[in-house]
């Protein structure tokens, strides 16, 4: 997030485009109430009518994939109103006049054909948002995942240079992240084209700088996803570990990925529950649970939070560290010799600039949010407050383009997915708990009332639900949460595993699956069969 939470309660207007917050992020979410319990204007835009919906003054009920024509032709609207912020653009951003121009052939009745939004509602958002003293901007993996993710996060960061609505109280661009400690993975270097505090494995200078540190050569080439490595499982990888991750349920195309977890001659996963994944591998380690361990997370206001364990780890459960150290020193890897968090930590410290001002004693406050380059460093809750990072900011020339598949006579139905309240991701920890488990039970395929009438369905009946890549049985509910012709699931439920249908391309920046969308065709079950 570019902006603490507490900005939550400070918008003129809140622009929340693919997030279910009250469902996915519902502490967050009352900061948000009390904004508009103040009196601030809130835009939702969702293919859903979610709980989010009945609280706004304007929702936008896009089509699934769409939301770059939304984007556009909201920035068409700001241009031709003259809403931006000239000002905040010659000072601070390049290519601004260029982008205006571009935005200009983008018109609010072309982003209503793609989008199913009615163009005056496109032009009562963008005049919202581009009136707004400051707006602010959230959204989550509704955006992120498709074909298109990084496309659909830079049509948003225009909209917010267009108005000045950076580094400014109440406003910012701000991803609400979908899981404790998703930011923090990233800080510390669990992605494959940075080290810790995002410094790129491709620069030498930095990588001489962690040579130094590890003692031994690295690799100058970036590291690979999970897309990819799942790829080449059988092929060029034959032995995999995976750390606290359900892949089977959670990735996309089910299929895919069994068959290439099998392929592999040795598999070794590290969980707290024997997952699905788990049930496939070679060597299963026990892990710590987050309340058996001490340590970090940074949140997604990029707060440096202290884990501080209540209870010891039972059996022979270990933290994820040690367990990592220790087969790092069984493969003979220098640099793995440590004996507490507090050292995997000050390490981290020692060697990521946003983190350079502190270490475990300091941030056991929780007041730390970075980047805090130096010791005495009150943190950084605000970004871009007077400049950004990299010099100015760049308006990214977008344009539209379509989901990696689209409905058709085969598959009339649009498939979207997302999470819901009473559930965890996979369910690995909600499933095994008495007090949350009869609140959702099983899952259920959201269809609008008038559509499980046109299919012949029956509420509270079986459905069979097809992909290209699969089937399933799937329990309906009548609701008009969904609009005709889209419906909606979680990929929480092994037993009705939505990723077996899912997976139909991905960014190609990110190699982010597009779960977001997929075309299926539904068929009633005989009612007898269950």
């Amino acid at each position: 997030m570019s902006n603490p939470l507490s900005d939550m309660e400070k918008p003129d207007v809140i622009f929340c485009i693919g997030t279910n917050m009250t469902e996915t992020h519902p502490v967050a979410a009352t900061r948000l109430k009390k904004a508009i319990a103040r009196g601030a204007k809130l835009i939702v835009a969702d293919p859903r009518r979610i709980r989010l919906a009945e609280m706004a003054d304007l929702y936008l009920p896009i089509r699934v994939g769409s939301d770059v024509a939304l984007l556009l032709g909201m920035a068409n609207v700001i241009a031709r109103e003259g809403l931006y912020d000239m000002d905040f653009m010659a000072a601070r951003t390049e290519d601004f006049e260029e982008f205006l121009d571009h935005a200009g052939q983008f018109t609010p009745t072309w982003a209503a054909g793609i989008t199913g939004v009615p163009a005056a509602d496109i032009e009562k958002a963008a005049i919202l948002y581009g009136s707004a003293k400051p707006g602010a901007i959230f959204y989550t993996l509704g955006i992120t995942e498709h074909i298109c993710g990084v496309e659909n996060v830079q049509s948003l960061c225009n909209l917010a240079l267009m108005t000045g609505n950076l580094g400014k109280v109440g406003g910012g661009i701000n991803p609400m992240r979908g899981q404790n400690n998703i930011q923090g993975a990233g800080d510390s270097g669990a992605i494959p084209n940075n080290y810790v505090g995002f410094q790129p494995v491709t620069d030498p200078i930095v990588r001489a700088k962690f040579e130094k540190a590890y003692g031994r050569p690295l690799d100058a080439e970036k590291g690979i996803t999970k897309v990819t490595a799942l790829d080449r499982c059988g092929e060029s990888i034959f032995g995999m570990l995976i750390d606290g991750e359900n892949t089977i349920v959670s990735d996309p195309d089910q299929q895919h990925c069994i068959h290439a977890l099998k392929s592999l001659e040795h598999l070794v996963v590290i969980d707290i529950f024997l997952t699905e994944t788990g049930e496939l591998a070679d060597v299963v380690l026990p892990a710590a649970a987050w309340a058996e361990v001490d340590g970090h997370f940074t949140n997604t206001e990029r707060r440096i939070q202290r884990v501080r364990k209540a209870v010891d780890p039972p059996g022979e459960a270990q933290p994820d560290w040690w367990i990592l150290s220790q087969i790092a020193k069984r493969m003979g890897m220098a640099g793995f010799d440590y004996d507490s968090p507090a050292q995997v930590f000050n390490e981290l410290c020692e060697l990521s600039p946003i983190y350079a001002g502190i270490d475990w004693e300091l941030a056991a406050s929780g007041q730390y949010q970075w980047p805090i380059p130096y010791k005495g460093h009150p943190g950084t809750p605000r970004l871009h407050e007077t400049e950004f990072t990299n010099g100015r900011g760049k308006f990214s020339f977008t344009n539209y383009r379509d989901p990696a598949e689209v409905i058709d006579d085969a598959y009339p139905v649009w498939l979207t997915t997302g999470r819901r309240l009473e559930s965890y991701h996979t369910r690995t920890q909600t499933s095994r708990s008495h007090g949350t488990e009869y609140l959702l039970s099983e899952e259920t395929l959201e269809v609008h009332p008038e559509d499980v009438n046109a299919w012949g369905l029956v509420d509270g009946g079986w459905a069979e639900m097809s992909s290209r890549r699969g089937t399933v049985k799937i329990r309906v509910e009548a609701t008009r949460r969904s609009p005709r012709g889209t419906v909606f699931a979680s990929f929480a439920f092994p037993e009705v595993p939505i990723n077996t249908l899912t997976g139909s391309g991905y960014d190609p920046i990110t190699e982010t699956a597009e779960l977001k969308v997929c075309p299926v065709r539904i068929d009633a079950i005989d009612e007898k069969m269950y």
